[in-house]
């Protein structure tokens, strides 16, 4: 028999959890203005409602209230596709991340879960490696040499940039001996956290998901100065809106993702020592996720604004000559101590 309670509990999770990440992609638009104007001695958005925080309202209604342009020359149904693809697998990869500790409602426990696989992270993998799907058939739909170019170094760069990151996480694996993210994030609780343990896997790792994320200083596939727009050129009103918006969400999950794997996730050192009810302790740890990754998401704006973009030679070159390299070297000594010395 179907449990339809389970399915109303996870169906209400996934809304909440829906609603949180559109609303974090869109403040962190308003949050990366700000801190831009900061770095170079400006205002930022302060005209929509108090200090502009109305701003990404505004912006949002304008993006679905523009002009909606579809090249004749392209692709109909792949160039509407294109920006669905990649905004529903930026969403899918919050479903299995342990927001918190569960709580009990109702004398009924309730995981802060979606779905607590024992392949979470080959899942969140397996979903990222899809998304690039998104970028490449929009690029291909707007039958432009620009997008093209930009969908192509998308391609190539998230390709390179996926095996560094795959084998980053193999040194946490081999660690955790665990594939599901709620163990990994458990067996860190205290300050057993694993940058500590896999320093030189974190570097990698967090160097990958800039790249990954298309962010400066490696967004090659949407430089303007080369590519006008990159593999969005064509793209107007809500299309274009999905395609941004997915970006953001990708950088907060990317940044979610990092707290889990190498920062303890919820688990934050003298937390269990102050024996908080179940509820009290389960908000406490929903706030400590959401501080390390704010902190994150506030890291990538920094890097955006400070750093200056590679040249794509030089991209490929990182990923391939050296990233992967220290990768695999990092997973030969991750190998060798757990033989060795443990």
């Amino acid at each position: 028999m179907m449990d339809w309670s389970i399915i109303i509990e996870k169906s209400i999770l996934v809304v909440v959890l829906f609603g949180v990440s559109l609303a974090i992609a869109a403040y962190s638009t308003y949050a990366e203005r700000k801190i831009a104007a900061f770095l170079q001695d400006r205002i930022g958005p302060d005209r929509a409602g108090p200090w502009g925080l109305l701003q990404p309202l505004a912006d949002g209604g304008k993006m679905f209230f523009k002009e909606e342009i579809i090249p004749n020359a392209s692709d109909k149904f792949l160039f509407i596709l294109g920006p669905c693809i990649f905004m529903t697998t930026a969403l899918m990869t919050s479903a299995l991340i342990p927001w918190g500790k569960s709580m009990n409602i109702g004398g009924r426990e309730i995981s802060l879960q979606v779905a607590n696989l024992n392949i979470g992270i080959l899942y969140i993998f397996a979903i990222v490696s899809v998304g690039i799907y998104g970028i490449m058939i929009g690029g291909w739909a707007s039958n432009n040499k620009f997008a093209l170019l930009g969908a192509i170094r998308a391609s190539s760069q998230m390709i390179s940039y996926e095996l560094a990151m795959g084998m980053a996480i193999i040194a946490i694996l081999l660690t955790s001996n665990s594939l599901n993210i709620r163990d990994i994030v458990d067996q860190q609780e205290g300050f057993k956290w694993n940058v500590f343990y896999q320093p030189l896997g974190f570097l990698i790792f967090i160097i990958c998901a800039f790249a990954e994320c298309n962010r400066t200083p490696f967004d090659l596939p949407e430089t303007e100065t080369e590519l006008v727009g990159g593999y969005h050129t064509e793209y107007s009103s809500m299309k274009l809106g999905l395609y941004l918006f997915a970006e953001y969400t990708n950088m907060f999950i990317s940044s979610a993702v990092i707290s889990c794997l190498y920062f303890g996730g919820y688990h934050f050192p003298g937390i269990d020592s102050l024996h908080l009810s179940q509820n009290v302790a389960a908000l406490v740890s929903v706030a400590v996720l959401f501080s390390k990754t704010f902190f994150f998401i506030l890291f990538f704006m920094w890097v955006r604004w400070t750093l200056p973009r590679f040249r794509y030679d030089q991209l490929m070159r990182l990923g391939w000559q050296v990233l992967l390299p220290l990768a695999i070297v990092n997973v030969l000594i991750t190998g060798a101590w757990l033989t060795y010395f443990k």
